[in-house]
């Protein structure tokens, strides 16, 4: 059983795993919110090593019981620890008061705050991000933490002062010792639930799993609360019809409450106009681009209209968004070769990106260069699906998927089918084994004025950045 922290008063906090995404931007906050905070990771690397350092927060590389000495007041558990690994032991047997990130963030900071969670299979870092923005420049200094680095605040995390925290709610499951989704300990007061679909295959079976913990998640919303929902998704939208809270609905279509009437995706830039209750019909600009991010950018809308902000406020909002990185983020641009880098992976999310990147570049050549990298994707249950994603790009790079030999042969992605697929669609695809195999071909292939769009949850082999370095050698 988890053991909730006790009552004393909390001055030292170990992390256990450290320098994940997640655990690392809550040992900041803490620090900053004035606790002796310390921690522990293996493979200690930049940069998050060198965030935590910056920040004055020691780290010991490698798990063992010693660093649980002197006893801290609390002990918070990553997601990847397991039950095995030697400090969560030290934990257990030495009676220590422990608890997960979830419970962490809830306890220090959501606990009193009006919590405003983002979530959906696609979408819910860019949304929470464009909420944390609108509420940031509305004045309302919102605290919040995103799954990314926000580009406007130079870090995922800010505390804040104000009434509202807005946090992206993630499905995966919290801990070794508590296999419900993370969502479930933020306790919303307001939701936005972007979309529902199948993902995250090592813990869900099946997409009725998956809509379970979903439908978990708005029961949580209190009577008095509020849930912003899709109404284009499917699932999201059905889920959304047994809530008791009141519900806001936005869309492109019928019956979304706050719909896009208009949309002109341009060059460079996004125009569009929305209709809503109490007879709101208002034009904005976004330099965000696709129909994903114009979907994104209405559920702000839509909460920002709902808290009853200026439609002023709301375009300042979208002005000045600079975006999250690892988001369609351009990374460089030498000799006129466009590198962008996106954490695209759920089929849905890749088709997404390449349909709004298409018309935001014009008739520029297309590349897309694909790591599939998480455990749903490098499985065979979305073999078939990515076939059909890749239509909108005139080149198509697939590197077979990192660690298969962890997943049993009939259920592996074939990336070498995948590109046989493609192909027979018609589209100029190629597999590669290796970013070493990879890398020369983009090399000898690449033209200026074509644009790479390298998606991958991971470092893709430091792609990217070796990428930028011999193009701006190759030309010069």
């Amino acid at each position: 059983m988890m053991k909730r922290p006790s009552n004393k008063k909390i001055q030292t906090i170990h992390l256990i795993g450290i320098c994940g995404t997640g655990m690392g931007a809550l040992a900041a906050m803490l620090h900053e919110a004035g606790y002796q905070v310390h921690g522990s990771d293996e493979n200690v690397y930049p940069p998050m090593s060198t965030f935590l350092s910056s920040r004055g927060i020691p780290i010991k590389d490698g798990y063992r019981a010693e660093n649980l000495e002197p006893p801290p007041d609390l002990v918070v558990v990553g997601n990847v620890i397991r039950r095995d690994n030697p400090e969560a032991v030290a934990t257990l047997e030495s009676g220590l008061n422990y608890c997960s990130m979830p419970q962490a963030l809830y306890r220090f900071f959501l606990n009193s705050s009006q919590s405003i969670v983002a979530a959906g299979t696609h979408g819910k870092t860019t949304t929470a991000a464009l909420l944390a923005w609108l509420l940031t420049v509305a004045g309302m200094d919102p605290g919040c933490l995103v799954g990314g680095l926000l580009s406007n605040f130079n870090q995922s995390y800010r505390l804040g002062q104000g009434n509202y925290f807005v946090i992206e709610g993630d499905e995966y499951d919290t801990a070794f010792f508590d296999k419900e989704p993370k969502f479930l300990h933020y306790q919303p007061k307001i939701c936005v639930l972007t979309s529902v679909e199948f993902d995250h295959a090592d813990i869900f079976s099946d997409l009725r799993e998956v809509e379970n913990a979903f439908t978990k998640l708005m029961k949580r919303i209190p009577a008095d609360g509020l849930l912003i929902v899709n109404s284009d998704d499917p699932g999201a939208f059905r889920l959304s019809r047994k809530v008791s809270c009141r519900l806001v609905t936005y869309g492109f279509q019928d019956p979304a409450q706050y719909r896009v009437e208009k949309a002109d995706y341009g060059l460079g830039a996004t125009r569009f106009t929305v209709s809503g209750p109490q007879g709101l019909k208002v034009s904005f600009n976004s330099l965000l681009a696709g129909a994903h991010n114009l979907s994104n950018t209405l559920a702000m809308v839509a909460l920002g209209h709902e808290l009853g902000l200026d439609t002023g406020i709301i375009q300042q909002a979208l002005s000045t968004f600079s975006g999250v990185r690892r988001r369609q983020e351009v990374r460089g641009e030498p000799n006129g070769v466009t590198v962008i880098d996106d954490y695209a992976h759920h089929p849905t999310a890749v088709q997404a990106t390449l349909e709004a990147l298409r018309p935001f570049y014009g008739n520029r050549r297309l590349w897309a260069i694909f790591e599939p990298r998480t455990n749903s994707s490098k499985r065979r249950v979305f073999q078939e699906r990515y076939t059909r994603v890749f239509d909108a790009a005139d080149i198509v790079l697939i590197k077979e998927p990192p660690g298969l030999d962890r997943i049993v042969p009939e259920e592996r992605l074939s990336a070498q089918q995948l590109v046989a697929d493609i192909k027979a669609r018609g589209v100029n695809a190629h597999y590669f084994p290796i970013v070493d195999e990879m890398l020369p071909f983009i090399l000898s292939k690449v033209e200026s004025g074509d644009v790479l769009l390298v998606m991958s949850t991971g470092s893709f082999d430091n792609l990217i950045n070796r990428l930028l370095e011999q193009l701006s050698k190759s030309w010069t």
